[in-house]
């Protein structure tokens, strides 16, 4: 067993042990910010208790200065300092200026009774709740108070009353501070675990958003291009069937093969939205070297096109391609929606060195796309991917042209 692996261990064991001593805390602190009274009453009592004990056992007499210190007074001192502890968390400074009263009669008479010493609880909640600033005029309300008994009892009062007065202001306040600078800092990590969450939830529901947006895109660009396609293979069929019965029968057939090739696609498609479907079909995306069946699909919807490409195939990215290969199916549909029967289509596709061009034009009429541009949002946001540039619309002689361009990324080299 390794160092390392001990250490985890024994971090684990700590945790698991510790953990009903931290769970009782975070149940008390639960409960005192739902009943606050509770807590600050129990401590009030608790202190009133000490106090009268004090003074009913007579123990406040081995540092008193002056043991003729009437009862009543010692009673009234004793709860002077006591009573007002109830607050001391809400108006830990207002709980400081009445004590202060109780505090000159303490060092005047001379009982010099330790309750003076919970006034400390008062500093010490205003170092962790009040702004540090207030520190300085706590100071001179504790402080002061003493100076006139000092001065009327100076045997032992300076070093009995006055300087543990001043010690013990000195560590509550330093205790305070302390305190707060943890809870200041649990408060940051815990805002921050929370601004993580908040970002956390951001950050996936853009990615479902940019997820629904390319299944829309894909769906568009399958039903889409496959149901023009049937369309137009529908019209020649009905119109071949009065003449032609032979024709009829190849359209209808050629129905068929694009109705089960787009049910393929879509197939593929929901099956990755399932979640109860592990094994989902794998199937390759179209590529470039797809275009000459997509082609002769469209030229058997009855839209002649020609293809052409220039430069050598080299080796691209399966994204890119089915970018590419996206926005000639999107050209190509549009076509056969808008250019009306006599329209013709030619594809040119160019392979550079740096960069892939693709140029679809018809010699139709054109129109306004009727799925309101979906289509050519789809090819714009497709081209964007790879920073690539898209320029559609009208020719000047009729027609429409789409034009792609892509710029091919480097191919990294070996490590």
């Amino acid at each position: 067993m390794t160092n390392q692996h001990r250490e985890g261990v024994r971090g684990a064991g700590t945790l698991s042990s510790t953990r009903p001593l931290r769970q009782l805390l975070q149940y008390l602190r639960a409960f005192d910010r739902r009943r606050p009274w509770v807590w600050d009453l129990a401590v009030t009592l608790f202190w009133v208790g000490a106090a009268l004990t004090d003074y009913a056992s007579s123990g406040w007499r081995m540092i008193a200065q002056n043991l003729d210190v009437p009862d009543w007074q010692l009673l009234v001192i004793s709860l002077g300092f006591t009573v007002p502890l109830y607050w001391r968390r809400r108006h830990p400074m207002g709980v400081l200026l009445a004590t202060a009263p109780f505090a000159l009669a303490n060092g005047w008479t001379g009982a010099i009774l330790q309750a003076h010493f919970v006034q400390l609880a008062a500093v010490f909640n205003l170092a962790v709740h009040r702004p540090l600033k207030q520190l300085a005029p706590a100071a001179v309300v504790v402080l002061v108070p003493l100076i006139p008994g000092a001065l009327r009892y100076p045997l032992a009062a300076w070093d009995g009353s006055f300087g543990p007065a001043v010690w013990g202001f000195i560590l509550s306040a330093l205790l305070g501070i302390a305190v707060r600078s943890r809870m200041e800092h649990l408060a940051s990590l815990v805002d921050r675990a929370h601004r993580l969450e908040i970002e956390r939830d951001q950050q996936a529901q853009l990615a479902a958003a940019a997820e629904r947006t390319r299944i829309a895109r894909e769906m568009h660009d399958i039903i889409g291009h496959n149901l023009s396609v049937i369309t137009g293979l529908a019209d020649g069929g009905a119109y071949a069937a009065k003449k032609n019965p032979e024709r009829a029968v190849q359209a209808l057939e050629a129905i068929g093969t694009t109705s089960r090739g787009a049910l393929a696609e879509l197939r593929r498609l929901l099956d990755v939205l399932r979640e109860d479907s592990p094994a989902a079909d794998l199937a390759p995306a179209p590529a470039l070297s797809d275009l000459d069946s997509l082609v002769e699909g469209v030229r058997a919807a009855g839209l002649p096109v020609r293809v052409s490409v220039q430069g050598s195939p080299a080796d691209l990215p399966p994204g890119l391609e089915l970018s590419v290969y996206r926005v000639i199916q999107e050209a190509l549909t549009n076509t056969l929606k808008h250019g009306g029967p006599s329209a013709t289509a030619e594809v040119v596709l160019s392979y550079g060195t740096d960069e892939v061009t693709a140029t679809v034009t018809d010699t139709g009429k054109g129109g306004t796309p009727s799925d309101g541009g979906r289509g050519l949002a789809g090819m714009k946001e497709r081209t964007s991917l790879y920073q690539g540039t898209l320029e559609a619309g009208p020719q000047p002689a009729g027609g429409w042209r789409v034009h792609l361009r892509i710029p091919v990324p480097p191919l990294e080299g070996p490590a």
